[in-house]
């Protein structure tokens, strides 16, 4: 039975808390977000969402001051905190509340466990469970206006009116294909690493084209990098508001040291090059003033042609697994794990598996990846 999607609004702290205690008595709750990131850096929190199998009912961040209740709620380990696609979610807890929900139960992912599609929306997902269809009309609304429309409150509610009905379903399937162990892995990761202190140290190896620069050159790079992450971060504005990567990449392979260089480098807003220009140039001369032994190595320029079969050998055996499975093979392994296992065995070397492959992931394809890696590698050396 489907509950109804009429929304309970609430931006008293009382009542607030008062539901937090009642939420904390159940197993699960169904949570979601609406906020405003076009202009910042940070997520602003609009409004949060949350359905307990009885009603829908909207939270206003701008009118709650106690956020303790909420806080407690998140961090309950009894209650499972269920969203879709939740990676943007967590930002806005993180921001607004300083916390991570735990633990959380991504119904995106299950659904690609459970074999219904790899990224699946959550309006495609409630539909192919349920055969009913959600409106998405309200997508880029200014959540933050007051008071919100009614077609907004609608929207916000029905996000969360049938997601514990599409969570039980979901755990059937998982149950039932012996596969709600790898979800909660998986939920759990997302967790962690949405708890990780961060680190701007490796930014720059993100960087299109880094790969090109020679190490006193990344050097230059790796500061200028930092000091974007960490004044987007400080000014609440978006990094390419900022500066642009590529713009930092020019400054870096030229190594400029005067603002007649800079102002020529392409698309530095002009607001960037008055207020931060001589900043930017400390931080080249003081990074080209560095000793050689503290630059970066060179990175690993894109794998060569002849690591092709390899690679072509690695995805068919995966692709081959998936179809067996019924899964996408994308829930399996990323791009950048199969990179990471063809340049470990690179110049003679072992291979070895990303760590991501070897949990779970190990006894499905793990193992398996190996054996095809080092078959290849042996088939190589008696050509």
């Amino acid at each position: 039975m489907l509950i109804p999607s009429e929304p309970i609004w609430i931006d008293q702290d009382d009542q607030l808390t008062e539901l937090c205690a009642s939420w904390r008595n159940q197993a699960a709750i169904a949570v979601d977000t609406e906020f405003m990131r076009s202009d910042t850096f940070y997520p602003i929190a609009g409004l949060l969402q949350i359905g307990d199998g009885k009603g829908c009912y909207l939270i206003d961040p701008l009118a709650i001051q106690n956020l303790t209740p909420l806080r407690e709620l998140m961090l309950d380990t009894n209650v499972t905190k269920v969203l879709h696609s939740c990676s943007e979610d967590l930002e806005v807890f993180q921001r607004w509340l300083g916390v991570v929900p735990a633990p959380l139960f991504d119904t995106q992912i299950a659904a690609a466990f459970a074999g219904l599609g790899f990224s699946l929306g959550y309006s495609a997902l409630v539909k192919n469970v349920l055969g009913i269809e959600i409106p998405k009309d309200e997508t880029r609304s200014d959540w933050l206006q007051r008071p919100l429309s009614v077609a907004q409150l609608k929207y916000a509610a029905l996000d969360v009116a049938h997601m514990l009905i599409v969570y039980g379903k979901l755990l059937q399937i998982l149950k039932a294909n012996e596969r709600l162990e790898w979800v909660k892995s998986d939920c759990a990761d997302l967790v962690t690493n949405a708890r990780k202190t961060e680190d701007y140290s490796d930014a720059y190896q993100k960087v299109g084209f880094a790969w090109k620069l020679r190490p006193q050159e990344l050097a230059v790079l790796k500061q200028l990098c930092i000091w974007r992450e960490r004044e987007a971060r400080a000014r609440d504005l978006p990094r390419n508001r900022l500066i642009k990567e590529p713009s930092l990449w020019e400054i870096a392979r030229k190594r400029i040291q005067d603002v007649a260089h800079l102002s020529k480098v392409p698309d530095i807003p002009s607001r960037t090059l008055k207020q931060d220009a001589d900043t930017l140039l400390q931080i080249v001369a003081d990074a080209l003033a560095l000793h050689e032994s503290t630059w970066p190595a060179r990175l690993d320029a894109p794998l060569a042609q002849s690591e092709g079969p390899l690679m072509k050998a690695l995805k068919n055996y995966v692709r081959d697994y998936a179809e067996q499975a019924q899964l996408p093979a994308e829930v399996l392994i990323r791009k950048k794990d199969y990179e990471q296992l063809v340049r470990s065995g690179m110049n003679g070397g072992e291979y070895q598996l990303p760590a991501r492959l070897l949990g779970w992931r190990f006894g499905l394809i793990g193992e398996g990846l190996l054996q095809v890696a080092n078959a290849q590698a042996n088939n190589s050396a008696t050509i």
